[in-house]
């Protein structure tokens, strides 16, 4: 609870720690004007008082940004004279003053995860395209238990559980910021006791090898010429899509023949060893460097925030309509598997920080396991 003469040059530079809730900062000179400072960097002055029955209350007197402190005080000033005078400056406030998601959204959810969460942009993305449309005009605390199960219901006849699921958790946490960070007039979350719903994460596609070759034939066609640089490289490294769009030459070091790849899911750098062909695929890419980006879209110079299109038409042109780009993934752990490498090996070149996430591909060894079982029985011929 600091106490300062809180002036102007503090209000316009001071910032909290991203781990805080908030921090409340108290003016020594005018009892009970406060300035509260969110990890977001959201500034607001409050007023905290007794009321006539003295109860201790504290209301919103404005933003920091439209206010200054001579204005916060002269405003506190004139409320405690009303105060004073047994009368409530707050009587006509909106009861339901609590903000809509889509102010909450964009005045502090969006600028603090910014400065932490390297995937932001798909907690963007999911609150344009899922959670606004549906609630953003609509204060927080007027959003109920039935609104989330609508929401739920309707995706669901478009979406997998998946995608939901993501939607929740994110709307989850939005509102468990807000409480944290007492924001106004939310004081429950509307999605407690909803459970998930029911993921079937191991039906993964594979390739097989004819299943690659039909891939491959299918992305030369294709106008996006870059795709058939891209699909490749994700096949013969087993790299995450963001890790090929956003690679640099500087990454690569094809003397050594390694890829260090900066920033990864779990947040640690991770160096992948570059096959012959991933080497010589990158070098012929090199001969016609145009930015700092390998995979760089032509038009932009910058990496492709997606390549959907392309990649639907050549995957039906394939005839593997079902197949996603990050089953290429699976498929290369699959053929490192069924050539006889060890799950130890998989987790190492895919990157798992967990070898229980590798372990999903252990039952792809059944043909290796029983040819290596097979051996016993020549060895003691007696048995059969």
């Amino acid at each position: 609870m600091p106490k300062l003469d809180i002036t102007q040059s503090f209000v316009d530079t001071v910032k909290v720690e991203s781990e805080a809730s908030s921090t409340d900062f108290y003016d020594k000179k005018l009892v009970g004007l406060l300035l509260k400072v969110l990890p977001s960097g959201r500034k607001t002055f409050y007023l905290r008082y007794k009321d006539t029955e003295n109860c201790s209350c504290q209301r919103k007197i404005g933003n920091a940004v439209i206010l200054n402190i001579t204005e916060a005080r002269d405003l506190a000033r004139r409320y405690l004279a009303q105060i004073s005078l047994g009368q409530d400056p707050f009587l006509h406030a909106s009861i339901n003053n609590s903000p809509t998601l889509g102010s909450f959204a964009s005045e502090d959810y969006l600028p603090y995860v910014k400065t932490y969460k390297k995937s932001w942009n798909m907690d963007e993305s999911r609150l344009r395209n899922h959670l606004l449309p549906y609630y953003g005009k609509i204060r927080m605390n007027d959003i109920e238990k039935r609104d989330v199960v609508a929401l739920i219901n309707e995706l669901a006849e478009k979406f997998k559980p998946g995608t939901i699921n993501r939607v929740v958790i994110l709307l989850r946490y939005m509102f468990n910021l807000a409480m944290k960070w007492e924001v106004k007039g939310v004081t429950r979350n509307p999605t407690a006791g909803i459970p998930l719903l029911k993921e079937n994460n191991q039906n993964e596609r594979f390739l097989s090898a004819l299943d690659a070759k039909a891939l491959l034939r299918a992305i030369n066609y294709s106008r996006n010429k870059m795709l058939k640089h891209i699909i490749p490289m994700l096949i013969l490294t087993g790299a995450r899509k963001r890790e090929v769009l956003d690679a640099k030459w500087e990454d690569f070091d094809l003397d050594r023949g390694i890829w260090r790849i900066p920033n990864t899911k779990s947040g640690k750098a991770r160096v992948v060893p570059l096959s012959d062909t991933a080497r010589n695929l990158i070098e012929k890419l090199s001969a016609n460097q145009c930015c700092d980006y390998v995979f760089a879209n032509p038009n932009t110079r910058k990496p492709y925030a997606s390549f959907y299109y392309s990649w639907h038409t050549a995957r039906k042109d394939a005839g593997l309509a079902d197949l996603r780009v990050h089953d290429l993934r699976h498929s290369f752990a699959s053929f490192l598997v069924n050539a006889g490498r060890s799950l130890y090996e998989v987790q190492t070149l895919l990157g798992h920080s967990q070898i229980t996430t590798t372990q999903r591909y252990a039952h792809l060894s059944t043909d290796s396991l029983r040819s290596a079982s097979n051996e016993v029985s020549v060895a003691v011929p007696e048995l059969t």
